[in-house]
């Protein structure tokens, strides 16, 4: 396995370095094996080449790019960014919730129903007069700081 190293890019700019050091890899083979560009890390992609010299070859004079970090990254450093948290993570049913998203939004409820299945949480509005259970995804509900 050859070693990882990151490279540093405008924010935002991440997946477009990645498919020009991609295009640039492709068409001179200057030992370029893979290119990693998570979501959810702004600023910085991982690039895994042969030889750490490869890796001025791979980035000089492509627009967005700020420069590389001296230094091998490990795997498992990056592997974390790449595995994706489920919605439901954390979760357990009578925690306050707040919904995030729809029609909804902004109001609080108590959990009282899990589908991991379909990705769905079934909760009691604390905000209304009356007892109102609603499901909705999952994705659109964050456990509350509130107590």
């Amino acid at each position: 396995m050859a070693p990882y190293y990151t490279v540093r890019t405008t924010a935002g700019q991440e997946s477009n370095v990645a498919l020009l050091i991609e295009t640039r890899a492709i068409s001179s083979d200057i030992g370029v094996l893979s290119i990693i560009a998570p979501r959810n890390i702004s600023g910085f992609i991982f690039i895994e080449v042969t030889d750490a010299t490869k890796i001025e070859k791979a980035i000089s004079g492509i627009k967005h790019v700020k420069g590389w970090v001296p230094g091998i990254i490990d795997i498992s450093e990056i592997e974390k960014f790449l595995i994706p948290k489920s919605s439901l993570e954390g979760l357990n049913i009578g925690d306050i919730v707040e919904v995030v998203s729809g029609p909804f939004r902004g109001m609080t409820g108590k959990l009282t129903k899990i589908n991991v299945e379909r990705g769905e949480v079934t909760i009691e509005l604390l905000e209304v007069a009356y007892t109102l259970p609603i499901t909705i995804s999952a994705d659109a509900i964050r456990k509350s700081t509130k107590t």
